[in-house]
């Protein structure tokens, strides 16, 4: 009993020495860390080595303390004489272990020959390099912003450090958002390439049975077999409606597909002589109605000229098509410039964006439909009273979008519609 009495008191004697010297040593840490100590003696075997302070004032240190970054000083052989908090989260061990030690131990193998090579230079000059440090057997990405000073005719090295982590993190992150991005935009270009070929022949093997349908049509229509005021007469000529509307939507699906791939050559073009035209390939129609059109201050810009002819024609046909029976069509086509890509921006002669008006006194409608009339295949009027596929403000939008611009309808039933389209003065593919 009296030798385990013995024991146990030996032990509490330790641990009290041990709790003394660890006290002794947190005092010491504090005294270095706030200032009061201007030397540091460490012991390297069987002899002492004393390490000056002068450097690490209350004020410097105090700052020092403040920072995100760690900060060590070192002296000529590269042992570290001071640290602050921060390098000593960064290695995950308490200044204790740190102070006296050279920082090439908490280098990690790989980087200790560039650190090397960058502490030796950087007595020269200020020197910058990424190395890795140990942390619990992991690796820490870091910057060292190395800085020489000399101090009471001593020189020392004060080094910055910044864990790059969370950056190499974020940087990482990019770097595989950016890989998918581009492994979608490479399956988005084979996926459209396939939708290009799928329409192409799609196209022409509905067409060709179509042609049949219409050349045997017109056959029998011409032939004198049936009689005009007869029901079977009617009846075919219903059919042949049907396949000239059918042929129609396959080469407006062809066009809208087109878009999709191909962005053809942007070039300076006066839009007026386009929008001229337009209306002599309009000339029947716009005789036949007695439609009154005016061009006003249409400027040149560039575009792809074909794909701004497909989009005037769609929205003249259209004002012609959706006229009011009994009132001539009268079409306004003007615009402005615009400093940005606003409806409701300001007039700007000077401004890097122009804003087309197409404007009619047609049927119009709601515009609760608004969202509705670009979509594919949507119509608000049924194919009896007006012809048409549905497509045609559906590639106009596309065409919009495939020159950065913008598009907005205004419209009121009985009153008309207003089409507004807004493009870049300089096509941009930003």
């Amino acid at each position: 009993m009296d030798s385990h009495s013995n024991i146990q008191n030996n032990l509490l004697e330790e641990l009290n020495e041990t709790r003394r010297r660890l006290a002794e040593a947190e005092d010491t840490i504090e005294a270095i860390r706030t200032g009061q100590v201007d030397a540091l003696v460490v012991q390297q075997g069987d002899s002492h080595q004393l390490y000056t302070l002068q450097t690490a004032d209350h004020a410097y240190r105090m700052f020092i303390e403040k920072m995100n970054e760690g900060a060590v000083t070192l002296n000529r052989e590269g042992v570290i004489l001071y640290a602050n908090s921060r390098f000593s989260e960064m290695v995950a061990l308490p200044l204790m272990y740190i102070i006296g030690q050279p920082l090439y131990n908490f280098v990690a193998p790989h980087s200790r020959l560039f650190y090397m090579d960058l502490y030796e230079s950087c007595w020269r000059e200020d020197a910058k390099g990424e190395v890795d440090l140990f942390r619990n057997g992991a690796f820490i990405p870091t910057k060292l912003s190395l800085n020489p000073l000399e101090i009471a005719s001593e020189m020392s090295m004060n080094i910055i450090l910044t864990d790059l982590s969370e950056q190499k993190s974020t940087q990482r992150i990019l770097e595989d958002n950016n890989r998918q991005l581009e492994q979608l935009n490479s399956t988005l270009e084979l996926s459209n390439h396939d939708l290009q070929q799928f329409a192409s022949v799609a196209s022409h093997d509905l067409q060709e049975p179509l042609r049949k349908i219409q050349m045997f049509g017109n056959f029998i229509k011409t032939a004198g077999v049936l009689q005009s005021d007869g029901k079977e007469y009617q009846y075919l000529e219903k059919m042949l409606k049907s396949a000239e509307r059918m042929k129609t939507l396959i080469i407006d699906v062809l066009n809208y597909s087109r878009l999709s791939v191909n962005d053809g050559e942007f070039v300076p073009v006066e839009l007026s002589e386009i929008v001229q035209e337009i209306l002599e390939d309009f000339e029947l129609v716009i005789k036949e109605k007695n439609a009154q059109i005016s061009i006003v201050n249409l400027p040149v810009l560039e575009v792809n000229k074909g794909q701004i002819r497909q989009m005037f024609q769609n929205l003249l046909s259209n004002a012609l098509k959706f006229s009011n029976p009994d009132v001539a069509p009268v079409i306004k086509i003007g615009g402005y410039f615009l400093a940005d890509k606003n409806f409701d921006g300001p007039e700007m002669p000077d401004g890097g964006y122009y804003m087309i008006s197409v404007e009619d006194n047609g049927i119009g409608f709601e515009e609760k439909y608004i969202p509705n009339i670009f979509a594919l295949f949507e119509r608000l009027n049924s194919k009896e009273t007006f012809e048409g596929t549905g497509i045609g403000l559906a590639i106009t939008k596309k065409i919009v979008e495939k020159h950065n611009g913008a598009i907005h309808v205004k419209s009121k039933v009985g009153y008309g519609s207003k089409f507004l389209i807004i493009l870049p003065v300089t096509y941009n593919i930003s």
